[in-house]
């Protein structure tokens, strides 16, 4: 089984559940829903959050998630984390986290690495993408961990830890209505909402793509595609 955590009500898992063939449940921590047992999980995809991925205190939660994401990558079971994910299973791992720094908001390019353009999770996806990115925060790579993607503002884009996680700082799961949700949020951002949309919008043919084929690589990693 699929499962993915939903960090916050505001960060849903958008077009990536959009067509899903596969069956997926998924689970709402910060509203008291209990995590999925390491023995029921296929994959597991962790979404973002407005939350840092050290506020165990404001959202104590994340201690359990980060345990279960330690779990899932001992047991070699496929992960995907988004933004907040992402950065959730560098801290699992014990690497640093930093609040504001390589801020980015709005459609950006990314590129991959080297090792990035041979990595399966990118299979199919050209050297430079566009994306779409939203965070205060960002990871550092784990000792163990592998750079797959970098951005002129944040160099740390995309991390592989073994043969199948993956952590990701864009996000590949945005729709229209998702930008004007996040928009709202504060006063820097409001006033720019139909700009940052209309940038989307112009691209999202090419980021739907995108997103659907990061999609059904790392679902076949799993031997669900």
């Amino acid at each position: 089984m699929l499962y993915i955590i939903q960090n916050d009500p505001e960060v849903p898992p958008g077009n990536i559940v959009e067509g899903l063939t596969v069956p997926y449940v998924v689970h709402h921590p910060y509203r008291g829903d209990l995590l999925p047992a390491v023995s029921d999980i296929s994959a597991l995809i962790v979404l973002g959050g407005a939350m840092g991925a050290n506020d165990d205190a404001k959202h104590p939660f994340l201690t359990g998630l980060k345990a279960l994401i330690r779990e899932v990558i001992a047991e070699e079971i496929p992960y995907l984390g988004i933004c907040l994910g992402g950065q959730l299973l560098a801290a699992a791992l014990g690497a640093p986290v930093v609040s504001h720094r390589w801020e980015e908001r709005g459609v950006l390019d990314v590129s991959l690495t080297r090792k990035g353009e041979g990595d399966r999770f990118f299979a199919g996806i050209s050297e430079t993408f566009r994306t779409f990115q939203w965070h205060h925060d960002s990871f550092d790579i784990p000792p163990e961990g592998v750079l797959l993607a970098e951005s002129a503002a944040c160099p740390h884009q995309a991390f592989r830890v073994g043969g199948c996680a993956w952590g990701v700082q864009f996000h590949p799961e945005v729709t229209e209505a998702i930008i004007r949700d996040w928009c709202a949020w504060d006063k820097t951002t409001v006033h720019k909402t139909d700009e940052l949309v209309s940038v989307f919008n112009s691209g999202a043919a090419a980021y739907f793509a995108i997103s659907r084929k990061l999609m059904n690589n790392f679902l076949g990693s799993a031997g669900l595609q």
